[in-house]
């Protein structure tokens, strides 16, 4: 029973979407419904706002983490085993891709699941950021650095995580990812992928803020 409350307990804070709770904090549009629909950081940015974007990839990085983090801290005072912890770490970012609080329409899990990574394996984390960092900045799309770091994840898991559970965690979490970014996959073969910093229409964002 204890087991099951720890995963439970990981996919309702995974629940929590940190795009939409800070958005209504700044007084924002719902990121659902400009850009490109995704409540995450990228699409946060598109409002022009780059402090909530910066705002909700610390929330949702840190949820990630924090789940798996209290799952490993209480492991031995609860009984809690390892097959437990990886999945911890797919519920969080299950939650986050399918939130019950918010109609089960999430964003694509790139910051929670790089939380995850950060509380299982510290080096696998660093591995796929430093990925996604030199992606990003080189080309300017955040989807296909995305892709790139995940794609890497479960090869860097293999090299530095303690357990195969958590090798399976992370290979099921990179799938999970990968499934999420397919429109992305799709727009980049045809060359309609939009770019880091790109703001969404400034005339849709008013009109929504107003209706809201």
């Amino acid at each position: 029973m204890v087991n099951f409350l720890a995963v439970l307990f990981a996919y309702l804070l995974g629940s929590l979407s940190f795009a939409i709770i800070i958005s209504k904090i700044f007084g924002i549009a719902d990121p659902r419904q400009y850009g490109s629909g995704n409540p995450g950081a990228t699409n946060v940015l598109r409002s022009g706002k780059k402090a909530a974007a910066a705002l909700t990839l610390l929330g949702d990085a840190f949820k990630g983490w924090l789940a798996v983090w209290l799952a490993m801290y209480f492991q031995s005072e609860f009984g809690l085993t390892d097959t437990t912890i990886a999945l911890v770490a797919i519920a969080v970012l299950a939650g986050h891709l399918w939130p019950i609080f918010f109609g089960f329409k999430g964003g694509k899990g790139v910051a929670t699941a790089v939380g995850v990574l950060l509380a299982l394996s510290w080096p696998t984390a660093l591995i796929c950021v430093l990925v996604w960092l030199i992606m990003a900045l080189g080309l300017k799309i955040s989807s296909l650095a995305a892709i790139v770091a995940t794609l890497i994840s479960p090869l860097a898991a293999c090299f530095f995580m303690p357990f195969f559970s958590y090798i399976i965690a992370t290979a099921i979490i990179a799938l999970l990812i990968l499934w999420r970014h397919k429109t992305n996959i799709s727009n980049l073969l045809s060359g309609r992928e939009t770019k880091i910093g790109e703001k969404a229409d400034n005339n849709i964002i008013k009109t929504i803020n107003k209706i809201n």
